[in-house]
């Protein structure tokens, strides 16, 4: 079981290797994965969505539910790096706090 983390905290902890990692990924991966480009597209209407909402909570269950659906619950393709592995983990974090 793991420890609970606020979506603020997940967000401090995530948000920036995310931003770096996302677009990576996207571009090594998805010729053999195109579905991470939805990923990178969600991932970007939440980062979106969360500087608009400022100090705001940001409602982001549509996006999330996406990521669940695109990601089959976050589940990592056999064939892929461990950064790929990485920002699954970090958005499943992030998912997690923020229905918590």
């Amino acid at each position: 079981m793991s420890e609970h983390v606020s979506f603020a905290e997940a967000k401090r902890r995530h948000f920036k290797t995310l931003e770096q990692y996302v677009p990576i990924v996207a571009r090594v991966h998805g010729p053999s994965h195109p579905e991470f480009h939805d990923v990178r597209s969600v991932f970007d209407a939440i980062v979106g969505k969360v500087k608009e909402a400022g100090k705001h909570a940001p409602d982001l269950h549509e996006e999330f539910s996406r990521l669940r659906e695109i990601t089959h619950g976050y589940q990592v393709p056999a064939d892929v790096c461990e950064t790929y592995e990485a920002v699954y983990r970090m958005l499943a974090q992030l998912d997690e706090a923020y229905h918590e």
